[in-house]
């Protein structure tokens, strides 16, 4: 059975627009897998503290038959074998960032995976690309549809279209 997820996408090393082209290139490739729809394109300041580049971040909404915890390990193997990510430290740099945003309507909380993402409703670099794609989409635990909770933030983060 398919079920619609949402993958955030972000990067800071490299060339970030080709990065991101190739992550929903990879995204198509996974078994059972097509996307059915992509944001567009922000950059965005690093959020955490660490001195760092700015990101570009984009959300591509994923029909899948991967299990959340099958789909999580496709995505760090991208990560690893497509873009060579390495350990960089907490919110440190990295080449791709592959984050499980959504999934259906599942709530999940484990040892390696939480769905709906732990810190989607605090971050405009998820939630502004989440709400080009469908701002009418309802976060399963808070009941507020993506576009309430985008009106709702409170941070100064710059997140712009490019």
């Amino acid at each position: 059975m398919e079920e619609c997820a949402y993958i955030g996408l972000g990067t800071n090393l490299g060339d970030r627009e080709l990065n991101l082209l190739r992550a929903v290139a990879e995204l198509g490739k996974l078994p059972g897998s097509r996307v059915t729809g992509l944001s567009p394109f922000y950059e965005t300041e690093p959020v955490g503290g660490v001195a760092q580049d700015n990101f570009y971040n984009a959300v591509a909404r994923l029909q899948t038959s991967l299990s959340p915890a099958d789909l999580l390990e496709r995505l760090k193997e991208v990560e690893v074998k497509v873009f060579r990510r390495v350990p960089s430290g907490h919110w440190g740099p990295r080449s791709m960032d592959l984050d499980i945003l959504l999934y259906g309507a599942q709530v999940l909380s484990g040892e390696r995976l939480t769905i709906p993402h732990p810190r989607l409703a605090e971050r405009r670099f998820v939630l502004q690309p989440l709400a080009d794609l469908d701002p009418s989409l309802r976060h399963p635990s808070l009941g507020k549809t993506i576009a309430e909770l985008l009106a709702s933030l409170t941070t100064d983060e710059r997140v712009v279209r490019i």
